[in-house]
């Protein structure tokens, strides 16, 4: 036993000190030494030291990593606190839901006071707030308050910082701690960190801002909107530069930046080392010191040959001829240049690190942009040359969708912002993501008629789908009679054989008789209802309980039509639901000399409006009438008179982006004028269509465009007036 434990010694013996004798440099590098092992963590690696790793850059420059003027995170974050102190704030915690119970969503402006400026953003956003269907001029039915004073420029060595803004807004009395209030602004901080201090506390009110931190930010709470110029346009907007001639969709160059190179400050890191990846041929990347007053003083080597380059190039040119644009941060997050890529269907890479994108609540921006990392700029020529062509293309599309529905102006970036505001307070009636990135938008989408896509007129195909296979009739009478006239019985009889005719409603739109008794209206194979209505021109487009089926069938009551006609424009309809397709036709044109837009009926080649006296169109339009569009444009329409059709017809145009459809006729459609309309107007006949002129012009100038496109396609039958036995078609009738 002792024999065993002495070679048991001698042999753990000799084993330490084999260890030590071969070991014993790396057991010194050990936690044994704690000592050293400190020190070894807080030194490595040792950049100097050539036999642990070879330098590839200047030693001080490795060193001295960061730029000493930018804040660290530790200041950063005691200024978030002293910015936000109601850093926690959510819907359900800081807004309160019960006054939007009774009234609804509506939103009040606070009335600016006599000598109070604002700017011409701030003027654009307040005017669009006025002009949506959600405002209100009465605070007590308020949901929402937006400020008379102008929150867009918070840094304090603007000339349009307004001062004392805590203490004005603590005056008034619905101020209540910021509840319900929703404060817009564009540029907060100032130099040198820029930082986002508004120079006021903004309580719990929602707060809509561009180059909006992610830290900051309060998910379903604050809206992140978009940096727009003051000359944005207030309504309408320029359209996107994609058009359908404009593939393949790789154009000459593939990535390109022009514009400022910050020498010092905030924001100069990125954008001084995008000269690293310019390569003179597909790769453009020019920058210019030559900004500010006191360049000369920080210029470095690279300036005067970059000023020199930077004129090289035309920044437009670069925009309609580079598939990629570079964004990168510039002082604050965001800059102008992501709604120019928008617009110039130029892909955005994005590289601002930590900014929350544009109402990224409901975008999908990974359809539309290329969201970059700051620190892997050398990785980006590499990873845009990576994307297929079909991707590219899907890209740009987006890109064009999105700048139309929500960016091309300060009304939809407005009238957007309250969108999601409105969705939040009854999520389960709100917009899906798929209706905010999708034809023709969520702004177009009402969550008040349905949240099935089925129910739209938009998404039959993409869901392979379509449309009811019965339609509704609506008959507008305006003649006064104790008894129905024989055009009318003619029509209601000519309606209901139709073998797609589901029911007939009969709007009753005169104030100086109610409408005949049920035994003076004809017997029909259908059901026939009779809707009192209220004598205005808009009538014919309320959103009507009594109509089930997808399609209308709009009538007049001296309209002409035979069975054939009805039944063949309604299949013709089921191919394109979302567009009015009908019979009568006529045209808009712009006159040179009067500088204005003109209307004719006369029979041309061309058109761009179907009169809704003989047309099929989609019920959500009744809808889109009456809850979409503002209630100042439907009292336009019934003070104008023989104008509501020419608003229904802009207003499809405006969603779907395309011309209506005109079917083929028997007879020719001659446009009448009921005498009640005589009566209102005072005269007939040349008047009615100057009248129309006026109202054409004075809708375009509320949608700040014009809407409308033209046609020349008329669908006809198979067989349609060929030389062929009249057994073979379907619609004999129409050739009568």
């Amino acid at each position: 036993m002792q024999t065993r434990k002495k070679y048991i010694v001698l042999t753990f013996l000799a084993s330490w000190l084999l260890l030590f004798l071969f070991g014993g440099d790396q057991l010194r590098r050990f936690a044994f030494f704690s000592g050293r092992k400190v020190e070894a963590r807080r030194n490595w690696p040792r950049w100097m030291d050539q036999s642990l790793l070879k330098n590839f850059a200047d030693p001080e420059e490795l060193q001295s990593d960061g730029d000493t003027s930018l804040p660290s995170p530790r200041e950063r974050r005691m200024g978030r606190l002293s910015i936000y102190k109601n850093s926690r704030c959510r819907m359900e915690t800081c807004f309160d839901f019960s006054r939007c119970e009774e009234h609804g969503f509506k939103v009040f402006t606070y009335p600016q006071e006599r000598d109070q400026q604002l700017s011409e953003s701030y003027s654009k956003i307040l005017t669009s707030i006025q002009r949506s269907r959600y405002y209100t001029p009465n605070p007590q039915e308020a949901c929402l308050f937006v400020l008379s004073i102008d929150t867009l420029d918070r840094d304090h060595l603007s000339g349009q910082y307004v001062h004392n803004v805590d203490e004005k807004i603590h005056s008034f009395p619905l101020w209540n701690g910021g509840r319900n209030h929703l404060i817009f602004n564009l540029y907060s901080g100032t130099w040198p960190n820029y930082t986002e201090d508004l120079g006021f506390d903004i309580g719990q009110a929602i707060l809509a801002k561009a180059s909006f931190y992610t830290e900051n930010f309060r998910p379903g709470f604050d809206i992140s909107i978009p940096l727009f110029s003051k000359d944005h346009p207030q309504r309408g907007g320029e359209r996107g530069w994609l058009y359908q001639d404009s593939i393949p969709p790789k154009k000459k160059y593939l990535l390109v930046f022009k514009g400022k190179r910050y020498l010092t400050g905030i924001g100069s890191g990125t954008r001084n080392a995008l000269h690293h990846i310019h390569n003179g041929k597909d790769i453009i990347s020019l920058t210019t010191c030559k900004h500010g007053k006191d360049w000369e003083k920080h210029k470095d080597t690279r300036c005067d040959q970059d000023n020199v380059d930077y004129e090289k190039f035309d920044y437009q040119e670069l925009l309609h001829n580079s598939t990629f644009c570079i964004v990168p941060r510039g002082r604050r997050l965001g800059s102008f240049r992501f709604l120019e890529a928008l617009q110039a269907a130029c892909i955005p890479v994005l590289l601002s690190d930590g900014w929350e994108l544009p109402f990224a609540e409901v975008i999908d921006w990974g359809k539309a942009a290329v969201v970059g990392n700051e620190r892997l700029l050398l990785q980006i020529p590499s990873a845009v040359r990576c994307i297929p062509a079909q991707r590219v293309l899907a890209f740009q599309q987006q890109t064009q969708f999105l700048w139309d529905a929500y960016f091309s102006s300060v009304d939809k970036i407005v009238h957007t912002t309250l969108e999601i505001i409105k969705d939040r307070l009854l999520p389960h009636r709100s917009r899906s993501r798929f209706l905010w990135n999708t034809l023709p938008g969520g702004l177009l989408a009402l969550p008040d008629f349905s949240t099935h896509l089925r129910d739209f007129p938009f998404y039959y195909l993409q869901h392979g789908s379509s449309p009811s296979e019965k339609f509704t009739a609506l008959i507008r009478v305006v003649s006064p009679a104790a008894s129905p006239s024989q055009s009318i019985l003619r029509l209601i009889q000519t309606i209901s054989r139709s073998q797609y005719c589901a029911q007939i409603l009969v709007l009753w739109s005169c104030e100086k008789l109610p409408p005949p008794p049920s035994g003076k209206w004809p017997q029909t194979t259908v059901p026939l209802t009779i809707i009192p209505g209220r004598g205005k021109l808009s009538d014919r487009f309320f959103p009507y309980t009594a109509i089930q089926t997808d399609a209308v069938l709009s009538l007049d009551e001296d309209t002409s039509l035979s069975t054939s006609e009805v039944d063949f424009a309604f299949v013709v309809w089921r191919s394109f639901p979302e567009r009015i397709v009908g019979f009568p036709a006529r045209s808009h044109f712009w006159d040179p000399e009067q500088r204005r837009w003109g209307y004719t009926s006369k029979w041309t080649n061309e058109f761009s409006i179907i009169l809704t006296t003989a047309a099929f169109y989609h019920r959500y339009y009744h809808s889109l009438f009456t809850e979409y569009l503002p209630v100042g444009l439907r009292e336009l329409v019934d003070s104008l008179a023989t104008c509501e059709d020419i608003l229904m017809n802009i207003l499809v145009a405006a969603v779907t982006k395309l011309p209506p459809i005109k079917v083929t006729q028997w007879k020719q459609y001659k446009e009448t004028v009921p005498q009640q309309v005589k009566d209102t107007l005072g005269v007939a006949g040349g008047r009615r269509f100057s009248q129309r002129q006026d109202c054409l012009n004075q809708l375009v100038d509320w949608f700040g465009y014009m809407p409308l496109v033209s046609s020349q396609l008329r669908l006809d039958p198979v067989l349609f007036k060929d030389q062929v036995s009249v057994l073979r078609k379907k619609y004999p009738r129409l050739e009568k």
